[in-house]
C-alpha cells in the first residue's frame, strides 16, 4: 500500500492532515496533565482556530493541485462549495 510515491498535492494534503492529528493529540495530553477545566477550556479555544486553518490549507492544496486540470466553471463551483460550508457554520 505504502510502496508508491503519491502525488506531491497528496502528499502534502496528508502531511497537513497528519500534523493536525498530531496537534490535537498533544492538546488532549496537556489537558489531561494540566487536570484543570479552565485550561482544558483555553486548549480547546485554541484548537478552534486551528481545524478550520488546516481545512483551508488542505482545500488550498487540493485546489492547487486540481488548478488546470478542470474546467474553470467546475473550479468556481468547488470554491463556492467552500464558501457555502464556512457561511452554513457560521454564527
Amino acid at each position: 500500500m505504502f510502496f508508491f510515491l503519491p502525488d506531491k498535492h497528496v502528499l502534502a494534503m496528508a502531511a497537513m492532515r497528519v500534523l493536525s492529528s498530531l496537534i490535537e493529540l498533544m492538546a488532549a495530553m496537556l489537558m489531561l496533565k494540566l487536570n484543570q477545566v479552565e485550561a482544558a477550556l483555553k486548549i480547546n479555544a485554541t484548537l478552534a482556530l486551528v481545524g478550520p486553518t488546516i481545512m483551508m490549507l488542505v482545500m488550498a492544496l487540493g485546489l492547487w493541485g486540481l488548478a488546470g486540470k478542470i474546467h474553470p466553471e467546475k473550479m468556481l463551483a468547488i470554491i463556492l462549495g467552500v464558501g457555502l460550508i464556512f457561511y452554513g457554520v457560521r454564527h
